[in-house]
């Protein structure tokens, strides 16, 4: 398969107008095309709850463009932890972090006392998440039950119209979702 043009500034543009404007993109990621929206508007992250039909309890993962983008969720750690965190990033392995002072909200961390981070290196994630100017919410773009999209045409079959962006780009190669890891105790949860 061919490389396809790189994001090119107006559709970057238009996905962070829609991220801004409380809208759910769908962008490709290391290895499977991701949901997307500000975790701090409730109707855009209850959207894609409904859209993937995924209890709220779950929780869902935030991806940044880099470590100064959630250094508010790492300077309240203890300097080991944080470490510890940098080490995995940028790159595909979600990190655990205590959420020690609720600083994210309920609707993103679900029934969990830590939030699920990931510094991406994949361009298209990268730019998302500069030009928006925040972290944003990261879920793999599938119903409940069925397998991770891994191009347009599933994005396509599986949310049609039910998107307010499509943000074009090709998948990063990876050949499974991002490594899951506890910080704190060092487990490797997926």
């Amino acid at each position: 398969m061919a490389a396809r043009k790189p994001l090119n500034d107006m559709q970057l543009q238009l996905a962070c107008n829609a991220i801004l404007q409380g809208g759910v993109i769908a962008y490709p990621t290391e290895a499977v095309w991701g949901l997307g929206c500000d975790p701090w508007n409730l109707q855009a992250v209850t959207r894609i709850l409904e859209l993937k039909n995924r209890p709220v309890e779950k929780g869902m993962i935030l991806v940044a463009a880099s470590v100064e983008q959630i250094r508010f969720l790492l300077d309240p750690l203890p300097e080991a932890l944080q470490v510890e965190a940098r080490k995995h990033w940028p790159g595909p392995v979600t990190c655990l972090l205590p959420d020690v002072n609720e600083q994210i909200p309920a609707w993103v961390r679900g029934s969990h006392n830590t939030i699920a981070v990931r510094v991406s290196e994949h361009p298209v994630v990268k730019a998302l998440c500069e030009t928006a100017g925040m972290p944003l919410v990261s879920t793999s773009c599938n119903p409940a039950g069925e397998e991770p999209a891994r191009d347009v045409s599933e994005v396509q079959r599986y949310f049609g119209d039910k998107l307010d962006c499509i943000v074009p780009g090709d998948l990063g190669g990876n050949p499974k979702p991002s490594r899951i890891i506890d910080i704190v105790s060092g487990k490797q949860l997926r």
